[in-house]
């Protein structure tokens, strides 16, 4: 099979479900955002990072490949065969949030994105998620929306702010807090 068909060479692509949309049509920026939100996640895991954390992004990697598949999804068909989305997802980012939080120091300040390559790449990929949970926001505006797609969006972008503090902690990274006005 060819990777290429030239069905979207006028502007145009197609859902799961096979309608035609505009490729800067809403739906297509709210899956194509948390397409792009996976790849930073995969640039993650390919960081110094311990096993159990890549482990832990594989998982979140292939549950966002499930919402993606839902917001790609054409809502009119009914015979659509669709992963299952669940509020677990939603309670496992929690629990891990919940973790991180009992081995960092305090946050008396907002912390400046950086001190590591790693780091980095975690608030990259948070800053994405809110982008994604935005436009999936806006779809919502139009058409019915999963509803464990946006809290899960939500607490994915909490977890990557941990996950940042965490790599930081684990790889001595030193965090730099944002003091307006020195």
């Amino acid at each position: 099979m060819k990777i290429y068909t030239k069905k979207g060479d006028n502007g145009e692509t197609s859902t799961l479900g096979g309608s035609r949309l505009v490729k800067h049509h809403i739906k297509i920026e709210a899956y194509g955002t948390v397409d792009e939100l996976n790849a930073y996640l995969g640039m993650l895991r390919d960081q110094e990072i311990s096993q159990a954390i890549k482990n832990e992004v594989i998982l979140i990697q292939d549950r966002l490949f499930s919402i993606g598949s839902y917001l790609a999804s054409d809502q009119d068909k009914k015979d659509q065969r669709l992963p299952d989305l669940k509020s677990e997802f939603i309670e496992d980012l929690e629990r891990q949030i919940d973790k991180m939080d009992e081995l960092l120091p305090v946050m008396k300040n907002f912390i400046l994105p950086g001190g590591h390559p790693a780091v980095s790449v975690c608030h990259i990929s948070r800053c994405v998620c809110r982008r994604a949970e935005r436009r999936v926001s806006e779809l919502g505006e139009i058409e019915r929306i999963n509803p464990v797609i946006l809290p899960f969006l939500n607490r994915l972008s909490d977890y990557l702010f941990m996950l940042g503090r965490k790599i930081s902690l684990d790889l001595h990274a030193k965090e730099i807090p944002w003091i307006p006005n020195k």
